[in-house]
């Protein structure tokens, strides 16, 4: 049963001016984790506080408590704070982290390994196409793709992942009962019934330009990396990207033509270090060992893991690529040809099953079947 008290003493906190996520993160850790002492201890000190949180913590609006109370108890929804469980600890490594989120859909899947695309909103159709192949390419791997709900490649990339029957995660700049951009209520709906969508904002928050920034460094803290389609110069990927290797995740940007300006932003990034890639493939081996132990971490700290493993292509293409091989090595084109698969797909079927101990990768880009 949800302690409605409990609920209403972390909404007076997220809400009171001033206060912020670390000044909340910082009272909870002085109060051991209990929120409703960290309030008590805060109302006591509300003389050396602000007029607006003196104002707030001694006359709450309860009409807005009310709101925030009624979201909470619809089914589906959930308010995830620091202290629960299974709160995302790719989120406690980050800077500025938040002391709680609003769910709306699977919060399980905030635990998955997951990978952010995000680029340009005014994308080009080739750039939407690259976000849907990437999206359900690394999808069918087993990451959880993650974006901004966004128009261009955020919502290109949500959409493919949707229509492929997999899950996606929108992390969005506005209350969790909001849609921004408005033409994407269908597609929030589709998100939160097959995915979720997560907010650190309170039910009821508009859209502001300096909640965005705040959303790319949660956006970014969730994925084990960042993948950037399309990019201007500046903009608000670059921002994300930015965020995610000062966070430590990894950086991947697709190369373009030099006459598209959209490109300018991820030739950028590849100057400054993010890793060019070409196909999913690159992006699931490179990935692979941290949602690996992503998955250990949650395992041992948590009793019911809800956390899968990487895809292990025991389906027809793996069965259809270990045929393939035989017992003696092959080139992967040589391989490629004969399997009839694409060389992106291919390359991540191979690399699932090294990982699964089926293939063994040689030098040359040659591959064998392992005994078993």
């Amino acid at each position: 049963m949800i302690d409605t008290d409990l609920q209403r003493a972390w909404l007076i906190l997220l809400r009171t001016p001033g206060l912020g996520p670390a000044g909340l993160r910082e009272r909870l850790d002085a109060a051991a984790g209990d929120v409703q002492a960290a309030w008590r201890t805060l109302r006591e000190q509300a003389p050396s506080l602000s007029e607006a949180a003196r104002d707030w913590l001694t006359r709450p609006n309860e009409a807005r408590l009310g709101a925030d109370l009624a979201w909470l108890s619809k089914p589906g929804h959930r308010l995830l704070c620091c202290t629960d469980e299974d709160f995302p600890p790719m989120l406690d490594t980050i800077a500025q982290p938040p002391a709680a989120l609003f769910v709306a859909g699977k919060a399980e899947l905030l635990l998955h390994p997951q990978v952010a695309i995000v680029g340009a909103r005014a994308a080009s159709l080739s750039g939407r196409t690259h976000a849907r192949a990437f999206a359900q390419a690394l999808g069918r791997a087993g990451f959880t793709i993650t974006s901004g709900m966004a128009d261009g490649i955020d919502g290109a990339a949500h959409e493919a992942a949707l229509d492929a029957g997999l899950p996606t995660v929108a992390v969005i700049g506005t209350g969790p009962d909001r849609v921004y951009p408005r033409k994407h209520h269908r597609l929030a709906h589709r998100i939160a019934t097959q995915g979720v969508l997560v907010s650190e904002f309170p039910p009821g928050t508009a859209a502001r330009a300096d909640h965005f920034p705040r959303r790319n460094r949660l956006l970014s803290g969730l994925s084990l990396g960042t993948l950037v389609v399309e990019a201007g110069l500046p903009s608000g990927s670059l921002i994300t990207a930015r965020l995610a290797a000062e966070q430590g995740r990894e950086v991947f940007a697709l190369p373009g033509s030099i006459h598209n300006p959209l490109a300018r932003g991820c030739h950028q990034l590849i100057r400054d270090g993010a890793r060019l890639v070409e196909t999913a493939g690159e992006i699931v081996e490179t990935l692979a060992p941290a949602a690996v132990a992503l998955g250990r971490e949650l395992a041992s700290r948590l009793d019911d893991p809800v956390v899968p493993e990487l895809v292990t292509p025991t389906d027809a293409a793996g069965q259809i690529v270990l045929d393939a091989l035989g017992h003696g090595p092959m080139a992967l084109d040589e391989l490629a040809d004969c399997t009839a698969q694409a060389v992106a797909s291919l390359t991540t079927t191979l690399l699932l099953l090294e990982l699964d101990g089926k293939v063994e990768a040689l030098p040359g880009n040659r591959y064998q079947r392992l005994p078993g």
